[in-house]
């Protein structure tokens, strides 16, 4: 059977006999994996297309019973050349396209995923051009708010609207505690009583060793992510301490579920000094 569709490039390796194996991101079928037959060799027709992140209308050939499908050909439909040229923007490839691999399944319908990726990467070219800090804070606010979504449309996110000890309203608050154990945002007081928020120091003298205190702009930073564009976001931007402690909060609760954390993420604090 032979497919053509729309996708977003997330890895490409090397494989034997001047072969490579490539991995996309679609709509319909999430990840597919397949094998681009002589791609690294000079004059191969895939010369070129098979960029991180790049937006490509890709055809293969699949066959039933085999794992990978045979990638035919690939066409640039929009190219990530711009996100390679400084150091960030690389390990900030590898990092977004690891979340989608390790969330996203084979087979399975991705539709919201690609939206979000696509978004993300389409926030990142559009900011290439600009001077250094404004593409700093453009590439801060579009991470953050693409690890709180991957995490949210896993299914992994805590809910942000009422404590689950109390019911009491914490976007309207006086802001949150994430625990140690990452299960939930909960308000001060039923943090404080929780007993399993084990761990190194709170940034609240009023929260137990271990917690994130997050404060009431954070938690409304939060919500705001799951209701304005991108592009919304960039143009009234957040402060940069907020967006610090959304990392914080996002590794936190990323680590908790899978057990470890991305080793993406990892390389890319140690390489810019932020680890």
């Amino acid at each position: 059977m032979i497919t053509s569709v729309e996708a977003q490039l997330l890895e490409a390796f090397d494989l034997q006999d001047g072969d490579r194996i490539v991995t996309f991101l679609t709509r319909d079928r999430g990840q597919v994996r397949g094998v681009a037959k002589g791609a690294r060799r000079k004059y191969s027709r895939f010369a070129g297309q098979l960029q991180p992140l790049a937006k490509v209308k890709v055809t293969w050939f699949e066959k039933e019973g085999r794992d990978l499908v045979r990638v035919s050909g690939v066409e640039s439909v929009r190219p990530s050349t711009r996100l390679l040229d400084e150091l960030e923007d690389i390990l900030l490839t590898s990092y977004l396209a690891e979340h989608v691999q390790t969330f996203v399944q084979e087979n399975e319908s991705a539709e919201l995923v690609y939206r979000l990726l696509d978004s993300t990467v389409e926030a990142l070219i559009a900011g290439s051009g600009s001077k250094p800090a404004a593409r700093e804070l453009r590439r801060q606010i579009a991470t953050r708010r693409f690890e709180v979504w991957m995490l949210r449309l896993a299914g992994v996110f805590p809910e942000l609207g009422e404590c689950p000890g109390c019911g009491r309203d914490l976007v309207l608050g006086d802001g949150a505690v994430l625990p140690a154990s990452a299960d939930g945002f909960y308000c001060v007081e039923c943090a404080g009583g929780a007993g399993a928020l084990g761990g190194g120091a709170g940034d609240d003298d009023r929260v137990a060793p271990g917690a994130l205190a997050v404060p009431p702009g954070v938690m409304a930073l939060l919500h705001r992510f799951g209701h304005a564009r991108l592009e919304e976001l960039i143009e009234q931007p957040p402060p940069p301490e907020h967006l610090a402690l959304i990392e914080k909060i996002a590794s936190r609760i990323r680590r908790t579920f899978l057990q470890h954390e991305l080793k993406s993420y990892g390389v890319m604090r140690r390489t810019l000094g932020t680890g």
